[in-house]
């Protein structure tokens, strides 16, 4: 029950699925610490559904583990390996799971009993992200793979390939890295960040294949990206530590995040408050107010941080276990001779009080009058 009540989930390098109770500040490891491994570090994590329920993990050897959050433990492991490569996205559609790793095989797991359906979507994959609004659509990108848009139920090619932007001023190619992405919502609109430090916005619905907005920030490698409420901005951090909130429909830089020291992994967007959270390898979980730009909470979780999700727990929730608890708590014995001395007491009432004051001050009146006058 405990594990309902957690704001943030994330996953570890060293193969740990921590859970935050971001209003106690308490962080729980969900695994046994004696048995961590290397080859169980989490790379990518998403919800097998949208109740919220299980947490799917995707191991760096290739299993994806479900927890369950009601029971608060691992409850089923599913060995999804075949490709080389660590997991670049996770995602569910139906009781189906969808998986994409590094050297470009995505595949829709559809259980023991069905085929499973294979897609390749070009090597060097960075980033699979899964279209929350119509969960058949993906989009995937990578270090010289470029940002392409797939159906599952037509996975024969991609219903989007864009194409990368005019050479420079030198008439040289721009090379191309796409790190992170999102589908903008209630829109066919796709926003992307770039090892380059770009941030692109493009749009299936228009013949166009190039880019209808980019805008740098910084220097260094974007790796990460988030998208707040509405679609109208995205706040991306860097291999510098560096985090910035941007606007799309001005293409500009509206303010920078302080507070951080070392790579940004994640950064994701609280669904219906003005929150964020990111992560990385200084091991700190930091939520930042994305209005005024305040950090409002920073948590050290004492291993490098790869991935992080919100839940829909209220950052106000009491835990219902303590209620229960408090409730059934037996009451101390009762001490008759103190009650009896609480019951003999006057009351005080508002009258009496204003009597005291009087007395009070008529006293200290006179008091400063029989003073004598200083000497000179």
């Amino acid at each position: 029950m405990a594990a309902l009540m957690n704001n943030v989930w994330l996953g570890t390098e060293t193969g740990i699925l921590k859970g935050v109770n971001v209003c106690k500040k308490i962080a729980t490891n969900y695994c046994d610490l004696k048995k961590l491994d290397k080859e169980k570090e989490v790379t990518a994590m998403c919800w097998a559904t949208e109740e919220e329920q299980q947490v799917l993990t995707g191991l760096r050897n290739g299993t994806v583990q479900t927890f369950d959050l009601e029971k608060g433990e691992f409850t089923d492991q599913q060995d999804c390996s075949g490709a080389e490569g660590v997991f670049r996205g996770l995602a569910t559609h139906g009781d189906a799971v969808i998986t994409c790793v590094e050297s470009g095989l995505l595949k829709v797991w559809r259980g023991s009993d069905k085929e499973s359906t294979e897609i390749k979507v070009g090597p060097n994959v960075r980033r699979m992200r899964q279209n929350p609004a119509k969960r058949n659509l993906v989009a995937t990108g990578g270090n010289e793979n470029d940002l392409k848009v797939w159906d599952l139920q037509d996975p024969e090619k991609p219903i989007f390939r864009a194409k990368n932007v005019r050479n420079d001023f030198l008439e040289l190619r721009v090379p191309v890295c796409v790190n992170d992405m999102h589908f903008i919502p209630d829109s066919s609109k796709i926003v992307t960040c770039t090892g380059f430090h770009h941030v692109r916005l493009y749009d299936p619905s228009t013949p166009r294949r190039r880019p209808v907005l980019s805008v740098e920030f910084d220097e260094y490698p974007l790796m990460a990206m988030g998208i707040t409420q509405g679609g109208n901005s995205v706040i991306v951090g860097n291999t510098h530590g560096a985090m910035a909130h941007i606007d799309l429909r001005k293409g500009q830089v509206l303010r920078a995040f302080k507070g951080f020291a070392g790579s940004i992994r994640s950064i994701e967007c609280h669904p219906s408050l003005p929150l964020v959270a990111s992560c990385g390898l200084d091991r700190f979980l930091r939520i930042h107010h994305i209005p005024s730009g305040t950090l409002d909470n920073k948590i050290y979780l004492k291993s490098r941080l790869n991935c992080l999700m919100f839940s829909s727990a209220s950052f106000d929730t009491v835990d219902p276990e303590e209620i229960l608890k408090a409730k059934e708590r037996p009451a101390g014995p009762v001490d008759e001779e103190a009650e009896n001395i609480w019951r003999q007491m006057e009351e005080v009432t508002e009258g009496s009080t204003k009597v005291k004051r009087m007395v009070s001050e008529v006293s200290t009146r006179s008091t400063t009058k029989r003073k004598a006058p200083a000497e000179t």
